[in-house]
């Protein structure tokens, strides 16, 4: 079987996934990668999504086969004190790449959020659970996502969760240095949720788009995270152990981590106490089985750890 190659607009080009998105999406045809300044290789095209004309004259002048946005207003916490400009990148911007989409018959991928629910339970939410967010963030990505299925574009949307990048700061990374400077670690336990690598989104987003590009039947919304499921204080306790067992000289070791509550830890913006998304549509619309979390966070500790 031929397939033709495709031209691909990328937006958020330099976020832990855009990063990503840059290597996986590249031998699927054409990459334009646009970041918030732009990009000085394309002159003249913007990728703010604060502009929003200057965004749709940009998709209307390059007329990708896919639009694939991986811009987002992600700060939490700061997003309740800045509800209008959380609303614009996470709800308006996506709006208007689905009404330009849907006018030229581009593929709109997106990625959305755990966040879009209330957290309840302890069952893994499919994507026909009804939402209910408990923040800004979680509301305005709810309004993206809505805005894009009702554009009528044809549209991937991934939710995920707990995502990291082997580029810049993460959660991992993060414990490695308290655990060098501290002899006790406390961390919450009673969020539950699946640490995602955005190099596995980066990866499934570009057979998603091979397999849609061929199969338009696959539209639609999709729960996008590995498998398996942890508290934040099994996922540090997880890294500490790697950390170890890699020779690694920790004053505060896997066993020094206390379990606290959510309460202990106040923030601006309530957080979901669960996290858990059903993959089982995912994996079987495209013939793919999710790893588990443990084999993304021991693999991009290890690459941290040998750089370091």
């Amino acid at each position: 079987m031929t397939h033709t190659p495709l031209r691909i607009l990328l937006l958020g080009m330099n976020g832990q996934v855009g990063w990503e998105l840059q290597r996986s999406l590249s031998p699927l045809g054409e990459l334009i990668a646009l970041d918030h300044d732009g990009n000085p290789a394309h002159p003249g095209l913007v990728g703010s999504f604060t502009d929003l004309d200057g965004l749709a004259r940009t998709v209307q002048t390059l007329r990708p086969d896919v639009i694939v946005n991986a811009a987002a207003h992600t700060a939490v916490d700061k997003a309740e004190s800045e509800p209008a400009l959380c609303h614009t990148l996470n709800a308006e911007a996506p709006a208007v790449l689905a009404r330009c989409a849907a006018a030229s018959g581009a593929l709109l991928v997106h990625y959305s959020t755990d966040y879009v629910f209330d957290g309840r339970g302890d069952h893994a939410r499919l994507e026909t659970d009804p939402t209910g967010p408990l923040n800004v963030y979680g509301q305005t990505k709810l309004e993206g996502e809505r805005a894009i299925v009702g554009s009528g574009c044809r549209h991937l949307v991934f939710r995920t969760s707990w995502v990291y990048g082997a580029r810049g700061g993460n959660f991992a990374k993060t414990m490695l240095r308290l655990a060098q400077e501290r002899d006790r670690l406390t961390v919450i336990d009673d969020q539950i949720g699946a640490p995602t690598g955005a190099d596995l989104l980066a990866d499934v987003t570009a057979h998603a788009i091979r397999a849609a590009h061929a199969q338009p039947t696959l539209d639609g919304l999709y729960h996008l995270v590995a498998r398996g499921e942890t508290s934040w204080h099994g996922y540090a306790r997880f890294v500490l152990q790697q950390a170890q067992a890699l020779g690694v000289a920790l004053t505060a070791r896997a066993e020094a981590v206390e379990p606290v509550s959510t309460s202990a830890f106040p923030t601006p913006a309530q957080r979901p106490l669960n996290s858990r998304l059903d993959t089982t549509r995912i994996q079987a619309a495209l013939g793919l089985q999710l790893p588990h979390w443990q084999s993304g966070v021991a693999r991009m500790l290890s690459e941290h750890l040998q750089r370091n």
